[in-house]
């Protein structure tokens, strides 16, 4: 975006790259500058060593925006001191360059900041005035889209997140059973089928049961739609719990 209300090489905001190159009246090279810039920016020194004040130029710029000297933005659209945005959006606006300039470096006048003569601010038109007021508009549209976009993003991570932990919860719920909970487990079964075969001190019958079998048909068929009390597996659950009580005897 570059509407010329100073001069030619003037914008109304610029990448760092951008201003380093017209502090250092490279301009008739930004072509070839931006290019190498844009794919290995740190190596600036080394791509383009007969213009060393571009490197200085460059790291004077990023080192004000670090140290909240240079206010910046995202797209030409200002950010609050200490947002982070990405360094190929990363913008400063011309007015705040043109201040951080007379402020840190008065000595310096570089030609796309400063014009002699009357105050640039009169020369800016109507006309230009509406495309800046239009160029704002699509940025602070293209802002919003990409907040809104943002909030998406960080419900779905919320979400994931709830479900992640619902998920260990479950898990910690259904941890398996200790070696103690599981003869605990298996002693008070053992016990129970024992009960039912049992007799009393007279001879009695304890319980309409006569075999292990009989308690094994009998919870098949009053409970045969309860998951996990199949034959097999009962057989399997008393053995087990017979053999355990015995050996606790």
């Amino acid at each position: 975006m570059s509407v010329n209300f100073f001069n030619p090489h003037s914008k109304t905001f610029y990448r760092p790259i951008d201003a380093a190159l017209r502090w250092c009246n490279l301009i008739r090279y930004e072509a070839q500058i931006v290019q190498a810039a844009w794919s290995c920016p740190e190596k600036l020194a080394t791509l383009f060593p007969q213009w060393p004040d571009l490197h200085s130029a460059t790291e004077k710029i990023y080192d004000a925006v670090r140290n909240g000297e240079l206010p910046y933005g995202c797209l030409g659209v200002s950010v609050p001191r200490g947002s982070y945005v990405e360094p190929f959006q990363l913008t400063i606006r011309h007015s705040d360059l043109r201040h951080w300039m007379q402020v840190y470096y008065p000595d310096q006048k570089p030609g796309f900041l400063f014009e002699s003569g009357r105050d640039a601010h009169e020369k800016v038109s109507i006309g230009t005035f509406l495309a800046l007021q239009a160029d704002r508009d699509v940025l602070l549209r293209e802002l919003n889209t990409l907040q809104h976009h943002f909030q998406e993003i960080l419900q779905d991570l919320q979400t994931i997140g709830l479900e992640r932990d619902d998920l260990k919860a479950m898990v910690k719920t259904h941890e398996p059973l200790s070696v103690r909970s599981e003869i605990t487990y298996q002693n008070i079964i053992g016990v129970l089928v024992d009960l039912f075969l049992g007799h009393s001190p007279a001879g009695k019958p304890l319980s309409v049961f006569k075999s292990q079998a009989a308690i094994v048909d009998a919870i098949i068929a009053r409970y045969s739609d309860v998951p996990g009390l199949s034959k097999r597996t009962l057989d399997e659950k008393f053995a087990a719990a017979n053999r355990n009580l015995r050996k606790s005897k």
